[in-house]
């Protein structure tokens, strides 16, 4: 929990303290790809449909930062996934159940902070044991379990959140007999797929989205014992936004849906391999999905 002066330094960076002016609409994300994305296309619909401005705080940290800045209205809603919310925010144990998931989450965040989980977005951001190519075809590697036989063992590198909660690195190594070489390695999710390919760890604790795993030599080793939840994308969004902005929840429910797993890791790819700009990747699938769908 932050302290009190660290708290408000926050909201006042953030812009919530304004002198009497009416808060703007603001989203906010983590900081990494696949959620700055989501922000930004969440942000320009709302701009499309409500017809004014919208505010954008993309890259604000973790999980438990960006849950903080939405309770405490620095932003109004953010795209979130229920096996984070469960492990992270909440402490309960996981669901294997996706729909017994959202409902637990959605129950515990509207009498808890009077938030709003919406219908899903379309697709689950699933954890991803990840290894080279070519070290999955030396030895025949497909699942999680012919990695515990890999009598070398491994070097794990992961982001923080994966090796510090239940449902990642101690469900991974609960469920399966996997043998590390070393303790693992703490890397930045924009740096793992290049340590990977640098041989500076070899299993890599990434994401079934992730925008680079189609064009690198890798391997998604297969969970065949499900060790991990499932996690689904939804919006979360704050009562009191709703009620102050007319319109909100229904230019919201009309993202449900409009993603899938194979969209995402496109989208993502066209921001980490192809360096296209998130607005435009943004604008671009806008176009598109919302076309489609008229």
């Amino acid at each position: 929990m932050q302290t009190v002066p660290k708290l408000l330094a926050f909201l006042i960076a953030v812009g919530i303290l304004g002198c009497g002016r009416q808060r703007p609409l603001t989203v906010g994300a983590k900081s990494f790809t696949e959620q700055t994305l989501l922000g930004e296309i969440i942000a320009q619909h709302l701009e499309q449909r409500l017809q004014h401005n919208v505010d954008r705080k993309l890259d604000l940290g973790g999980t438990l930062l960006v849950h903080q800045a939405l309770i405490t209205r620095a932003i109004d809603l953010y795209p979130e996934y229920t096996g984070t919310a469960l492990a992270v925010i909440l402490k309960l144990p996981p669901s294997p159940e996706p729909g017994v998931a959202l409902e637990r989450v959605r129950m515990e965040y509207r009498s808890r902070w009077r938030l709003h989980w919406l219908d899903p977005l379309g697709f689950s951001s699933d954890f991803a044991m990840v290894i080279r190519g070519a070290d999955a075809r030396a030895h025949r590697l497909e699942t999680l379990s012919d990695a515990g036989r890999y009598g070398k063992g491994w070097v794990l590198g992961a982001g923080r959140e994966f090796l510090t909660r239940p449902d990642g690195l101690s469900a991974l190594m609960k469920t399966y007999d996997l043998r590390l070489r070393a303790a693992p390695k703490t890397i930045d999710a924009r740096l793992l797929y290049q340590a990977l390919q640098k041989n500076q760890v070899s299993m890599a604790a990434g994401a079934a989205t992730d925008g680079l795993l189609p064009v690198l030599d890798v391997k998604v080793l297969k969970d065949d014992r499900a060790a991990f939840p499932p996690h689904q994308a939804a919006i979360v969004v704050h009562t009191e936004a709703l009620e102050a902005h007319p319109g909100l929840r229904e230019a919201l429910d009309e993202l449900s849906g409009k993603f899938s797993a194979a969209i995402v890791q496109k989208l993502n790819c066209e921001v980490e391999a192809s360096r296209r700009p998130v607005r435009e990747v943004a604008r671009e699938f806008l176009g598109q999905a919302l076309a489609a769908s008229r």
